[in-house]
């Protein structure tokens, strides 16, 4: 018997960017894990607040929230304690080759960004570059100065990807732990 191929309609490869940066969320929580068993740092991913409205019980012990809504936007994704240093970071992935869009970022996460180095805390953002499978921590005042000027003149909706492998730090992808920022932190910020 001979099976000959079947022809078959092309299949439309469609991009779902629900869960874009859950990977690299996931992959820093298991840093933070990593860093908790170990003493090292204390440092946990921040609830985001919701507001219940509406909850259903169809048992006493199978409660179901049916309704919320986000009470206040989150600031940013992670906090902690290092080494008697308060440490604020969110995360971001970006698809592009070239740059890390501006609009990844929010306004009320750059002001609580710049609360906390008003503060003298450590603040910056981790961001993974999908198509270089490389990821970066990026100091919080080299995105403010990009932040500041993108409604310049001379301003740009983005940072480049050179200024990553210029100014920001490369974080190597490991086992245990998988990100290891705070080594960063350790050598380049205390």
């Amino acid at each position: 018997m001979i099976n000959y191929p079947i022809k078959r309609k092309a299949q439309v490869k469609t991009t779902n960017y629900a869960n874009l940066g859950m990977t690299l969320e996931s992959d820093i929580e298991a840093s933070n894990t990593y860093y908790l068993n170990h003493g090292i740092a204390v440092i946990h991913k921040k609830p985001t607040p919701i507001q219940v409205v509406s909850v259903s019980y169809p048992a006493r012990n199978k409660a179901k929230i049916t309704e919320a809504y986000y009470k206040t936007p989150s600031t940013t994704d992670f906090n902690g304690v290092f080494e008697g240093h308060y440490i604020d970071f969110d995360a971001k992935e970006t698809n592009s080759k070239t740059s890390m869009p501006l609009k990844n970022v929010h306004p009320h996460q750059i002001d609580h960004l710049r609360a906390v180095s008003k503060q003298k805390g450590i603040a910056f953002l981790i961001v993974h570059f999908k198509v270089y499978n490389e990821y970066f921590l990026l100091p919080a005042q080299i995105l403010f100065e990009y932040w500041d000027e993108q409604h310049t003149e001379k301003g740009r909706k983005s940072i480049p990807y050179e200024t990553f492998k210029e100014k920001a730090f490369l974080i190597p992808f490991g086992f245990q732990p998988r990100l290891d920022y705070l080594k960063i932190i350790k050598q380049s910020f205390l």
